[in-house]
């Protein structure tokens, strides 16, 4: 890859949208969106050459530095490993799904959307591959701006309180994880004398770092945009009041900036103490899986209750990368990929159907596979997926999650059971509730899916059952770095 490559993937987003809002005024909306496919799609097309030169398993590779603030230690240095690589795959697949989500609907000022997401874009890719603290915290933050924008000014009813809660729950998070990184820059320099926000020095004086409120600090920041029980309330209403593509980004990618935090801050720095709370936060996960679950039996709203399955799923991922084993924590980064596909495709299942009725009411739905048949096999693909049927990705994910806590220990495996059959349970009462009975009055003459809605549904489809049928190439990207993780420490296989 020649200099500056991945840098050129990262802000292509950014840069069409500063091209985009100069020349706003001057074009269409359609041209706008034109635009901003474009420069998504071909973002996407850049990052799928990244595997072709990617070694598994050989650590941070396609690394750019340069000096930004030598006398603060801080520099601007990127690049990717198996993890990371994964994320900025997924981000860059999402994007354009997402943008085409919006494209038919009813949203109003639709050039600002489109602007918004592609600055979202840029930096949730900046998060991923960021080898700098100080410029991992920047990208943190300016992911921040967009989602704000992209709830509070294209949400519903009550998207100003959810905006607010939104903003409230992760800024302090975000206030936690700054005094954490600057803690944990001044303790590196008082035990080695150098001043430095680079990750990868930071890595390799980590044994160091085992500060107990240190890493709380950094988990608790990380637990809030995953979100982890019990700082998860702000996730049901920024998801009900979110439109259709924001919601597929909140769930797609950017609550995975929680767990690759976690991996990359509190597995990675401070290997030793999550050794030690490692059945703390297993618990901690299993406990998300049955509560989100739970919560999901009693939603009425079809928004909300995806909005729930989320954060039962994302409880997988608490519970294997808490495990501190090889599997429960492959399984818990492939977890985030295959929520990310699955849950990402039932909030723009919620999207087409609320286009057609405008409702979300469960009870307002029957019958929908007898007027829309080609619609209801997709559906079903998807809800099989987030159930964790055998052949889809979500059934490796929480399989290997599963045998990591059976690893570390086996009455955790038996208490996350319950959560695999309640998802089984409410997954299939909401797909017989909307697509099976008879047909509600007023839903006999539905207009059939359009072009662009069957390919955003049969890709992400696709995606999970590819990953369910062929999960190798993307366990073996991401466990030799997990494995570097965990080495010396006492991890399990």
């Amino acid at each position: 890859m020649n200099a500056g490559f991945l840098t050129f993937i990262v802000f292509l987003p950014a840069v069409a949208a500063i091209i985009i809002t100069a020349l706003s005024s001057r074009i269409s909306s359609q041209a706008v969106k034109v635009m901003g496919l474009g420069a998504s799609v071909l973002a996407l097309m850049l990052a799928a050459t990244l595997p072709a030169g990617f070694l598994p398993g050989a650590g941070f590779q396609f690394m750019e530095t340069a000096a930004w603030i030598p006398s603060l230690g801080i520099s601007y240095k990127i690049g990717v490993d198996g993890i990371s690589l994964l994320m900025v795959l997924l981000t860059t697949f999402l994007v354009p799904l997402a943008l085409l989500t919006a494209w038919g609907g009813s949203t109003s000022n639709e050039k600002g959307l489109t602007i918004s997401m592609l600055f979202l874009e840029t930096a949730m890719l900046g998060v991923f591959v960021s080898l700098d603290l100080f410029l991992f915290y920047m990208f943190w933050e300016a992911s921040l701006i967009p989602m704000f924008f992209i709830i509070g000014v294209w949400g519903g009813a009550q998207r100003i309180r959810a905006t607010i809660k939104f903003f409230l729950f992760t800024m302090a998070g975000s206030v936690l994880m700054l005094v954490a990184l600057i803690s944990l820059v001044l303790l590196n320099r008082q035990n080695t004398g150098v001043l430095t926000f680079d990750y990868t020095l930071l890595l390799a004086t980590r044994g160091a770092f085992a500060v107990k409120w240190l890493f709380w600090a950094f988990f608790i920041a990380f637990a809030v945009k995953i979100p982890t029980l019990p700082v998860h309330t702000w996730l049901p209403d920024a998801h009900t009041e979110a439109p259709t593509s924001g919601s597929v980004i909140l769930a797609g990618v950017l609550l995975k900036m929680g767990g690759y935090g976690m991996i990359r801050f509190c597995a990675g720095l401070f290997p030793t103490v999550a050794l030690d709370y490692r059945l703390l936060l297993s618990l901690l996960g299993v406990a998300g899986i049955i509560y989100g679950a739970i919560m999901v039996l009693v939603q009425k709203d079809l928004k909300r209750l995806v909005a729930y399955s989320s954060v039962s799923h994302m409880g997988y991922v608490v519970a294997g990368l808490g495990s501190f084993t090889v599997a429960g924590m492959s399984g818990g980064v492939l977890q985030m990929v295959s929520h990310g596909l699955a849950t990402g495709a039932l909030f723009a299942v919620v999207g087409i159907l609320y286009e057609r009725v405008h409702t979300r009411e469960l009870s307002a739905y029957g019958g929908i596979s007898r007027v829309m048949p080609h619609f209801s096999w997709l559906f079903l693909v998807v809800t099989l997926a987030s159930m964790g049927f055998p052949g889809t990705s979500g059934f490796v994910s929480e399989f290997m999650v599963l045998l990591g806590l059976w690893k570390l220990q086996p009455i955790l495996a038996g208490l996350a059971v319950p959560g695999v059959v309640l998802g089984a349970v409410y997954m299939l009462m909401m797909f017989r509730s909307v697509m099976h009975g008879p047909v509600q009055k007023g839903l006999e003459h539905l207009a059939p899916l359009e072009g662009r809605e069957v390919f955003v549904l049969a890709i992400l489809a696709g995606g999970v059952i590819i990953i369910g049928v062929w999960p190798g190439p993307w366990i073996d990207l991401i466990q030799g770095d997990i494995l570097r993780i965990i080495g010396g420490v006492g991890g399990q296989g």
